[in-house]
Formats: C-alpha cells, sequence, structure tokens
C-alpha cells in the first residue's frame, strides 16, 4: 500500500512539472553535426527523459549479460545448498529416530553440498555412533577440535568417547581443555570436578568448586559445603604429617560449613596439642550447636589431657548445658557419667530414651549401669536387647554405610553428603514382625541337654541393608559402651 502511494506521488509530481512547462512555452534549438533542429521546450525535455530511459535500459541489459555466467552459477549454487540442508534436516531427523541407515545417506549427500557447514560433521558423528564406528567418531570429532566454531562440540565428543572407552585420565585431559576454552561449560566443569572427586585429587576438586562457584554455575550455598568437604578431607590426610597445614584446611572448612563435624574435629585436635583449649572448645560448641556428634563431645571432655573422669564429665556437662544435642546429648553425658561413677545422672540422662526401642549403645550403657549397681539380671537382659536392638547410627554416603566420613559417594565418586544416621531406616513393625534366621542342621541336630542358656534369634539382615561387620549389630558390652 505504501509503495502503491509513493508511485502514485511520482506520477502527480511528473504530471505537475510537465504542466507547469506546458504554461511556460517556449523554444529548444540544437545545433549539432552541421543541423539545427527546433523544437519546442516542453518536447525537449520530454526526448531528454526518454533518452535517459534508454540508456538506462540498455545499461541494464548489458550487465545482466555481463554477469549471466556468474548468475547461472549462483543459481545451481543454490539448487546444490539447497539440497544439501535438505538432507541435513532429514538426516538430523533420522538419526534422533535411531536410523542409522538413513542418517549415513543423508549425511554423505549433505557432505558433498556443505562443505563448511559445521552441523554436517554433528550428522556425521551422530550416523557413526549408531553405526557403532567408534574410529570414525573419533576422527570426525578430533576434526571439528580444530575449528575455533566447533572445538568446544569437538572436545565434547571426545570426552564422551573416552570416557566411555574408560580411559579416565584422556577424558579428564579433554574436559579440562573444554573448561579452559570456556570456564562456563556445564558439562566440562561437571565432568572435571566429578573425575577430580572419584580420583580423590581433594586440592584440586575444591579449586573447581571455587571457579564454579564464581562462573554461575554452582548456588553459593552448595559450593561452599562441597568445597568445606573436600577441605576437611584434605584436612583429614595430612593431619598427622602437617598439623599446621591441617589446622588452616580444617578452619577454612569450618568457616564454609560449621556444621560439618570432620572440619571440627580436626581444627580442635590440632589445637588441643597447641594448647588451645579454649579455641578448640569454642569451635567444637559451635558445631555441637549444629550437630551434636559423639566425637565431638569426646574431644571437649579430653580437653585437657591426663585429666580425671569427673573432670572430664563435667565438661561434656557444660557442654550440653546449652544445646542439649538430643540422643546425642544424652548418650555423651552418660557415656561421661559412666566413666565417672556417676550413676543416677547416667541412668537420668537415658531415661527418656529407654521407653520404645533404645538403640545398641543405650541399651549397652544400661547394662553397665545395672551391673555397677549390682543387678546382674537387668544388666544381662539389657544385653540380650542389645542384640536386637535398633543400630547404632555411623556415618551413611550415598546409601553405604561405614564407621570414617568419607567425603565423596563410594559409588559413584561424587561430593554428596555423608550423614551420621541409622545405616538404613526400617519400620518399628517390619522389624519386629521380620523373620527369624533360618536354623542350621547342626543346631537342630544337637542335643537338648548340650543347649545350656536361651537361644537368642537374630533377626536376618534387611535388604537394603549396605553392608556391616557380622559383629557390628552384636558387639561386647565395652565396645558398644565405648564406640561411637
Amino acid at each position: 500500500m505504501i509503495k502503491l502511494i509513493w508511485r502514485f506521488l511520482l506520477l502527480a509530481i511528473l504530471a505537475a512539472g510537465f504542466a507547469w512547462l506546458a504554461d511556460r512555452p517556449g523554444t529548444l534549438t540544437v545545433r549539432w553535426l552541421g543541423r539545427e533542429i527546433e523544437m519546442t521546450f516542453v518536447a525537449g525535455v520530454a526526448v531528454a527523459f526518454i533518452a535517459v530511459l534508454a540508456i538506462w535500459f540498455f545499461w541494464s541489459m548489458f550487465r545482466r549479460l555481463w554477469n549471466s555466467p556468474q548468475a547461472v552459477g549462483q543459481f545451481w549454487q543454490f539448487r546444490k545448498n539447497r539440497k544439501g540442508y535438505d538432507s541435513l534436516s532429514r538426516g538430523i531427523i533420522a538419526a534422533g529416530a535411531g536410523d542409522a541407515t538413513a542418517a549415513a545417506k543423508h549425511a554423505a549427500i549433505a557432505g558433498n553440498a556443505l562443505r563448511d557447514e559445521p552441523l554436517v560433521n554433528v550428522l556425521a558423528a551422530q550416523a557413526a555412533q549408531l553405526k557403532g564406528d567408534r574410529a570414525s567418531v573419533k576422527r570426525i570429532f578430533e576434526a571439528m577440535t580444530k575449528s575455533p566454531d566447533t572445538e568446544a562440540l569437538g572436545l565434547r565428543g571426545l570426552f564422551a568417547d573416552a570416557r566411555q572407552s574408560g580411559d579416565v585420565a584422556l577424558a579428564r585431559t579433554y574436559a579440562e581443555r573444554a573448561l579452559t576454552l570456556n570456564p562456563r561449560l556445564a558439562w566440562a566443569a561437571t565432568a572435571v570436578l566429578q573425575l577430580q572427586s572419584a580420583a580423590r585429587d581433594y586440592p584440586a576438586a575444591a579449586a573447581s568448586l571455587a571457579q564454579q562457584v564464581k562462573s554461575g554455575l554452582l548456588p553459593q550455598a552448595e559450593g561452599n559445603t562441597k568445597q568445606a568437604a573436600m577441605l576437611a578431607a584434605q584436612a583429614l590426610g595430612v593431619e598427622d604429617s602437617n598439623k599446621q597445614l591441617a589446622l588452616d584446611l580444617a578452619l577454612k572448612a569450618h568457616k564454609l560449613d560449621p556444621s560439618l563435624v570432620p572440619a571440627a574435629a580436626v581444627a580442635a585436635r590440632v589445637l588441643i596439642s597447641q594448647a588451645s583449649q579454649r579455641k578448640a572448645s569454642k569451635i567444637i560448641r559451635d558445631t555441637w550447636t549444629l550437630s551434636p556428634h559423639p566425637e565431638l563431645a569426646d574431644i571437649q571432655a579430653n580437653l585437657l589431657p591426663g585429666d580425671k573422669p569427673e573432670a572430664r564429665f563435667e565438661r561434656v556437662r557444660d557442654l550440653i548445658k546449652d544445646h542439649k544435642g538430643g540422643l546425642e546429648g544424652a548418650v555423651a553425658l552418660a557415656r561421661a557419667a559412666v566413666k565417672a561413677q556417676r550413676w543416677d545422672v547416667a541412668r537420668e540422662a537415658l531415661k527418656p530414651h529407654i521407653e520404645s526401642r533404645p538403640q545398641a549403645r543405650i541399651c549397652a550403657l544400661m547394662a553397665d549401669i545395672e551391673e555397677a549397681q549390682g543387678d546382674k539380671g537387668r544388666a544381662r537382659e539389657w544385653l540380650a536387647r542389645a542384640l536386637t536392638a535398633p543400630r547404632d547410627p555411623v556415618w551413611v554416603s550415598d546409601g553405604v554405610a561405614s564407621l570414617r566420613w568419607t567425603a565423596v559417594s563410594p559409588v559413584s565418586g561424587e561430593i554428596v553428603p555423608c550423614e551420621w544416621k541409622a545405616p538404613f531406616d526400617m519400620p518399628e513393625q517390619l522389624e519386629a514382625d521380620a523373620p527369624p534366621a533360618p536354623v542350621t542342621p547342626a543346631v537342630i541336630e544337637a542335643p537338648v541337654k548340650a543347649i545350656t542358656a536361651p537361644a537368642m534369634v537374630v533377626p536376618q539382615r534387611p535388604p537394603d541393608d549396605p553392608g556391616l561387620p557380622e559383629d557390628f549389630d552384636a558387639p561386647s558390652r565395652k565396645s558398644i559402651a565405648t564406640d561411637g
């Protein structure tokens, strides 16, 4: 519509111009080559206008004829490119559908038509992967790494191929190279961190986590938690060989995550060895408030090496004065009270936790209390209950129980939280209804007179049990009372 308006305005201006010239008659005389041509001024303008149009027309025709070979070439190139892009589109669809033959066919057609198109290499790689031709896949991705436009994509393909073949070192090299190329590549950052943590390369993993937080690939809170775990693992590794380095690492970890028990424990032990009991006690109290743990209570009790059991008991009682610590606080106070022979205090501390189904460690402590107060029958009863009591808490990482804290998952090698809890959760009714262990023929054939004590029925290990030592559920009374 706008074009029509502009054309109409142009014609109106031309008509108005000719009308203006017609209202002002005049004569135009042209003398050229001995001849004289005389015409009106309006006719002269019209002739000039027509001459200009004729010159423009012939010049356009000349240009078209001059450029016709190039135009023909461009036309055929356009048709070739159109065919290539059509094959590229069809090939990508075929690859997505899992049709290896069609994908390879269209990749070949697109490769002949579109030699400089990066997507052709991607399609060719996908077709080769569908066929299982790993040599071709690797060759294509290596070729892609030579171009700045496709280098990151080629590195990712080489990384996936190396990881699939089990070459962890080469996979890590490709991922680190891609991360150097672009620090914001999420796949490269994740891969590098996973490989570093799986290899227990804690310093490199901590540096990678700091870079991920800085690049915005990881939330600040999650990054701090995982970085604290890496620093704590480093501190545990060098605690015996380099105490100052262990202290520095543990303090950094404690600052990033005050609830991390291993970091606080390492820092407190090193500070105690340096006669800095006040700083050690402050770190223990800060972490105890967030994550009560028996190791913290034990370190607090032994703040001054060589103290008598009564002094250790007072320090534990002072620790749980501001924050009770729930079950862990009660057990810690009861253990310290038993060692100090404060039987009434120990019994009172455990009283709220013995009503339902107390854990094995509580049963063992109650057995110690009853035996110390002369009731050996009740002591044997508590020991019997300890054999079938719910499991004591241990460190659980990715579903696997361990007596020691670990920074990375023993299953995947990734950085996952290691929690202090029972190794598995089972409803009380299911535990009570668990079938007894099958009786072996040797027990059935044994004479009745050989049985001098009631047989204890040990429940079968539940199917989701990650597996603990056989004696973990049925330790001796002393070991249950002292284990954390």
